[in-house]
């Protein structure tokens, strides 16, 4: 089999095992995490397994069919509801976890919702949060309300996560402190008082805001349920 650069170190090495399907979707994962999902293709996974780009078309079709496997991939991550489980704790564990799948691969969130072939893996996710919701009262309607709700929340949640030019506590403070010092002592009022009175405490995070922002969601969708089964 011919000879190839991997992508990371760039020694030549020989494969002496045929790609299967896990490994090459194992390295289209690590290609998307490091450099982005524009740098994933055919020919730059092949390099990364070391192999020639014609044995990848064994397992896939074309690159289509990695996505495909990439998305299911995440789902596996996200804690599916148990059937029987109280919807509120089971949709709050499936939450958190789809927050830590998707920091950990960021460009699934503009690719999760996007495929017209999903994997069963996946289906069976779907089936499994609408399950624990109808389960637990809420209607069809509704249920479909809910699950807009909260993957939109952590979706928006995650991608201004992702975005925000600091990292910690420290480098909010310094941040926030230097936008301040731009105005006027009385310009702004509220954003002045927003920015001293929490971002400025001690321990600050960003990301603490998520469970917060979560029970208020959840509480949302706990009123409407019970307003709607009256």
């Amino acid at each position: 089999m011919a000879k190839a650069k991997t992508t990371t170190g760039g020694a030549r090495r020989t494969r002496k095992t045929p790609v299967t399907r896990e490994a090459a979707l194992k390295a289209a994962v690590r290609i998307a995490d490091a450099h982005g999902l524009e740098e994933l293709s055919m020919r730059r996974l092949a390099r990364e397994l070391g192999c020639e780009a014609m044995s990848l078309y064994h397992h896939f079709a074309h690159k289509d069919a990695i996505l495909d496997g990439m998305v299911e991939h995440v789902f596996e991550q996200f804690d599916a509801p148990r059937s029987g489980a109280p919807w509120r704790s089971a949709l709050s564990k499936r939450m958190h976890s789809m927050r830590r799948a998707l920091l950990r691969h960021p460009w699934a969130v503009r690719l999760l919702d996007s495929r017209t072939a999903p994997s069963m893996v996946t289906l069976a996710h779907h089936d499994a949060v609408l399950g624990v919701l109808r389960a637990e009262g809420f209607s069809v309607q509704l249920s479909a309300v809910a699950y807009a709700l909260l993957d939109s929340f952590v979706y928006g949640f995650v991608v201004t996560e992702l975005s925000l030019p600091f990292r910690t506590s420290a480098e909010a403070r310094r941040l926030a402190k230097s936008m301040l010092a731009q105005a006027a002592s009385d310009q702004f009022p509220h954003l002045r008082e927003f920015t001293q009175a929490h971002v400025l405490r001690p321990g600050y995070s960003f990301a603490a805001e998520f469970d917060r922002a979560l029970e208020l969601v959840l509480d949302a969708l706990e009123l409407r349920r019970a307003r709607e089964s009256k």
